[in-house]
């Protein structure tokens, strides 16, 4: 049998190991949030913005962030149908009401019109969440949030590296949040990060973030109100300075896989793949196929095509309204069927030229058939 082919895997090097080890064997007592601060300070200054702060999850740096603006029972958040449920899950515990609306069909991005077609009086804010490093159209989603006094917030999870016209996703709405999950192009195993250049916020999320207890509390065990503990832990933020060092060359390469897809597939007119418009930059992180639909090939097919190879593959985000917990909107109809024929490709650091070259070639014998 051909060597297995793994969809994700991180890239890390001595570096990051010499990181975490100075972490583990140093970083306690008055030195307990030296690489925390250090990660926060680099990943602010590589996206632009005033204030960072490191978190054990993307999903807890959102629920804070939405928490902090007073999000509760009876608001709405209007969001894309085709996300990771992490982006709905905060707003359901803290009691509001996910509004799901379909996704551009190129971009698998929320679709700027039906996010203002679904406000009502009682939502709260939008979420752009960067597909798969692919970019909302944020001067549409900023003007809408304008017009209607509500924020635009950025799900950034899946866009490092991405750049909208000059501004790096996650910098241009009220707040953004990142993943450094283990299968990001940035990891730290598990966590995230808050962003935003509101002060204010910035002041309620860190007070948010650390049990309620605000900054610069002079009494000891004091919590101010209750809070969360989305806290990354110094360990963590040894290896996000290490990949912070990296960052540039995490991203390149990346890009380059991306590249590579293109410029092997581009020939085929049955097939989309992440786009990259004039002025922006894709930060590349799961490269994606989609099928035209006159093709007939299904997930299934696809999923079968690459097992056969002994090639890992993942599923195109299953629509929201179509998970049990939710009420289906099957009038998302891009949401509801670009899952049934597309499909992430393996896009890992140290993936080689040959690797993708059997998965080019997957690709073209199914149109083949």
């Amino acid at each position: 049998m051909k060597a297995r082919i793994p969809y994700t895997k991180p890239s890390i090097t001595e570096l990051e190991v010499a990181y975490a080890t100075d972490a583990a064997r140093h970083g306690w007592g008055e030195r307990c949030y030296e690489y925390i601060a250090r990660f926060e300070q680099a990943f602010k200054a590589h996206l632009g913005v005033n204030f960072a702060i490191a978190t054990s999850s993307c999903t807890g740096a959102l629920h804070m962030g939405l928490s902090a603006l007073g999000i509760g029972p009876g608001d709405e958040i209007i969001l894309a149908d085709t996300n990771w449920i992490a982006t709905a899950a905060p707003i359901v515990h803290l009691g509001a009401k996910p509004v799901f609306v379909d996704i551009l069909a190129d971009s698998w991005c929320i679709d700027p019109e039906k996010a203002e077609a679904a406000i009502t009086p009682r939502t709260k804010a939008i979420i752009a969440v960067h597909l798969y490093g692919n970019l909302c159209e944020m001067d549409k989603l900023l003007a809408i949030g304008a017009r209607h006094g509500i924020p635009v917030i950025e799900d950034a999870a899946e866009a490092i590296g991405s750049v909208y016209h000059g501004k790096r996703a996650g910098s241009m709405g009220l707040f953004g949040c990142f993943s450094f999950h283990g299968t990001k192009t940035l990891t730290t195993g598990e966590g995230g990060m808050f962003v935003t250049d509101d002060a204010d916020l910035y002041e309620a999320v860190l007070t948010l973030s650390n049990h309620g207890r605000a900054h610069g509390q002079s009494k000891q065990f004091w919590p101010d109100q209750v809070g969360f503990k989305y806290k990354m832990s110094n360990i963590q933020a040894a290896i996000g300075c290490a990949q912070m060092d990296r960052i540039e060359e995490l991203i390149a390469r990346k890009q380059e896989i991306l590249l590579y897809y293109r410029q092997n597939l581009n020939d085929l007119s049955p097939i989309k793949i992440n786009p990259e418009p004039t002025g922006t930059v894709n930060g590349a992180w799961m490269p994606t196929v989609v099928f035209d639909e006159q093709t007939g090939i299904t997930r299934e097919d696809l999923f079968a095509a690459f097992a056969s190879d002994n090639i890992d593959a993942r599923v195109f985000f299953h629509p929201l309204s179509g998970l049990p917990m939710f009420d289906p909107v099957p009038q998302n109809m891009n949401a509801w069927r670009i899952p049934q024929r597309a499909i992430n490709l393996p896009s890992f650091h140290d993936q080689t030229s040959t690797e993708q070259d059997r998965i080019v070639q997957i690709i073209r014998a199914l149109l083949n058939e």
